[in-house]
């Protein structure tokens, strides 16, 4: 069950509960002068908790709360009593406009930093930036960058080079997933490419040959290649050993 399912799972129990509790003195309303001592008896009465299932009470105030609430309400007189959400819900006060911009920033620059170094450099920058005080704690900058999926990102390569920028991309776009063979054999891959040295034939003539790869799986299901000898032919001959 997600977290959103159950939270409103519990605000509908509440609501029922709530309802159960007041809903005698709606259905048949006490007489004039008489509704503060039938709301002071059900304040006195021990109840069942709606979530834990343990017995509890509650005060006159509260059930006095919830009987007006439904009174006022002629459509939905439960509904009414579910739990109101906060006004802020889902948003981080702490984490101010000009802090949530560098936080962006840095993070479209830098995928593979993780929480704690983002944080860090975000409080060098707020030393030649006062705008960007006060600053949130580390832990609200966690839930921030985990709440917009900015998640920590395995640099494809070290050299920043135009070919390694665009793997990064791609790997940001498509879903990258492993394979697995259930038996020896049963996932394999042949490939072929011309090799940078050339090699002498017995004509005497050179030629830059072929490489062939094969891969495949091992019983440990793992991964293995070899690569066969280079040929200066298009037919290339390859035999996969582990």
């Amino acid at each position: 069950m997600t977290e959103q399912a159950r939270s409103k799972r519990v605000h509908e129990k509440w609501a029922t509960f709530r309802f159960s509790v007041i809903g005698l003195l709606l259905a048949a309303p006490p007489r004039r002068g008489e509704l503060a001592s039938a709301i002071a008896a059900l304040a006195e009465r021990t109840w069942q908790h709606p979530i834990s299932d343990k017995p509890t009470r509650f005060g006159f105030s509260t059930v006095e709360r919830w009987y007006y609430r439904a009174l006022k309400e002629r459509s939905d007189p439960v509904g009414v009593l579910r739990r109101k959400l906060r006004a802020d819900a889902g948003r981080q006060p702490a984490v101010s406009a000009a802090v949530r911009q560098a936080i962006i920033a840095q993070y479209a620059a830098h995928k593979s930093w993780s929480a704690q170094l983002h944080y860090d450099n975000l409080v060098a920058l707020a030393e030649s930036n006062p705008d960007l005080l006060p600053l949130p704690s580390y832990a609200t900058l966690r839930r921030f960058l985990k709440a917009n999926g900015f998640v920590k990102r395995r640099r494809v390569t070290s050299r920043r080079t135009e070919g390694a920028e665009r793997a990064e991309a791609r790997f940001l776009d498509r879903e990258v997933r492993s394979y697995e063979a259930e038996y020896v054999g049963s996932l394999l891959h042949f490939d072929a490419h011309h090799g940078q040295r050339r090699s002498c034939s017995a004509s005497s003539t050179t030629a830059r040959g072929l490489l062939a790869t094969c891969s495949g799986t091992c019983p440990r299901r793992q991964r293995l290649s070899s690569t066969a000898c280079p040929r200066p032919s298009r037919s290339v001959g390859c035999r996969a050993h582990p």
